[in-house]
């Protein structure tokens, strides 16, 4: 699959080269290509150096929080639920533990460190799979729920925005919490038809329904401020939650006897191995939508969803973002790529980087992760998964564009 969207990104920006080329007179076309290349391949480096940090940063406190016990309790206080949920899963067992650390990886905004954690979650739920080649429904509601990936702090968005000078890189906290709920709403809701999951169970609304007044609370609340009462709000919050759970795991590990420093250090070298594999991903993916923007086949896609939508009297600021929202799906490289590079032409707090942060803040690459965790098991048959997981992607970049324009409009 990414094969397969990596070429076609070299060559549709060689036709569109061509094209300009030949029937425009624009010879300079390639020159602005190469240059492009060697460009992209030197930003690759430089988001690398503070790629480094933040995931040796988070992993380190993430294994303080293991060490201390904060996540064995998370599990224990989410098995109730899981086990209505996945009622294939005996109470008890080790995929439960492992499916609530990958959420709460995915819940700190560590998709690197989830994956791991997640391909190990996936095996443990194929130990109970009666039929190998086909998705059990634990696994399909997993896997959804993974690809809608709830995140509360989606600290990944935080370092690219800090990297391109954002003013203050928190500032989509919460229109990326707002539009993440949205898409992992819709995502239990499609898996629980489909299922035919009983939501009305009175400890699964113990759980779901808390959930909801707070989020309903929290947005009749904000409907009644200005759009700069809500960044300064969102800055905040971003930012007292992001110290607040560093302070909770340093704490709860001492009051453990947990050694922190010691503890720090082993979780950061987990997280220089995690980063340094990603370099190359990094450059080939950011090389790649470097040209295509230079061809010119880019902004030709956009100006005609721009035409399109203006002729539907809609206002189209949101189109400038839509390529992150359009490849997130297939490539969270490509995704990233295509943020850091919309950040970089439009400017990262233009309402298009605001509105490119968000969408890849709360979507998921839902077609590469269902390829890797399936095909880590084996499983040849995803039944319903792909639709509800785009169902969600869907309803995530819905609820996207609308939080921003609520926001920054």
């Amino acid at each position: 699959m990414l094969n397969g969207l990596w070429l076609a990104f070299f060559l549709t920006a060689g036709a569109s080269a061509l094209w300009r080329w030949l029937a425009g007179g624009d010879a300079e076309v390639f020159a602005a290509m190469v240059q492009a290349l060697f460009g992209m391949a030197k930003l690759s480096v430089e988001v690398m150096v503070l790629l480094f940090g933040t995931l040796t940063l988070w992993l380190g406190f993430l294994r303080i929080a293991e060490q201390a016990g904060l996540v064995d309790r998370l599990a224990r206080w989410l098995s109730p639920l899981l086990c209505r949920l996945m009622p294939q899963v005996p109470p008890g067992h080790p995929a439960l533990g492992l499916v609530t650390l990958n959420f709460a990886a995915n819940a700190l905004g560590l998709d690197n460190a989830a994956t791991p954690i997640g391909l190990k979650a996936m095996r443990s739920l194929q130990d109970l799979n009666p039929r190998s080649t086909v998705a059990s429904d634990a696994q399909i509601l997993f896997m959804v729920l993974n690809a809608s990936a709830l995140t509360l702090l989606p600290v990944s968005v935080f370092m690219y925005r800090a990297q391109q000078g954002a003013a203050d890189p928190t500032l989509v906290f919460l229109p990326i919490l707002l539009a993440n709920a949205a898409g992992t709403l819709v995502a239990l809701l499609a898996v629980a038809a489909v299922q035919r999951l009983r939501l009305w169970d009175p400890v699964v609304l113990a759980y779901l329904l808390p959930g909801a007044l707070l989020l309903g609370g929290c947005m009749a609340v904000l409907a009644g401020l200005s759009a700069s009462a809500l960044a300064a709000l969102s800055s905040l919050l971003g930012n007292l939650t992001l110290f607040g759970i560093v302070l909770l795991f340093v704490v709860a590990g001492a009051c453990r006897r947990v050694p922190v420093y010691e503890s720090f250090v082993a979780g950061a070298k987990e997280g220089f191995d995690v980063a340094k594999n990603l370099l190359p991903y990094l450059v080939a993916m950011l090389c790649a939508v470097g040209v295509l923007r230079a061809s010119g086949a880019l902004d030709l896609a956009l100006e005609g969803l721009r035409r399109v939508v203006e002729l539907a009297g809609w206002d189209a600021r949101f189109v400038d973002a839509m390529p992150t929202a359009l490849v997130k799906p297939f490539s969270g490289s490509a995704g990233r790529a295509m943020m850091i590079e919309t950040m970089q032409s439009r400017g990262v707090d233009s309402f298009a980087g605001l509105l490119a942060a968000t969408v890849q803040g709360s979507t998921e690459t839902t077609f590469y992760v269902l390829a890797v965790y399936f095909g880590s098991v084996g499983i040849q048959r995803a039944r319903h998964a792909v639709a509800c997981a785009v169902a969600a992607d869907l309803a995530g970049i819905l609820a996207s564009i609308g939080v921003c324009y609520w926001f920054f409009g």
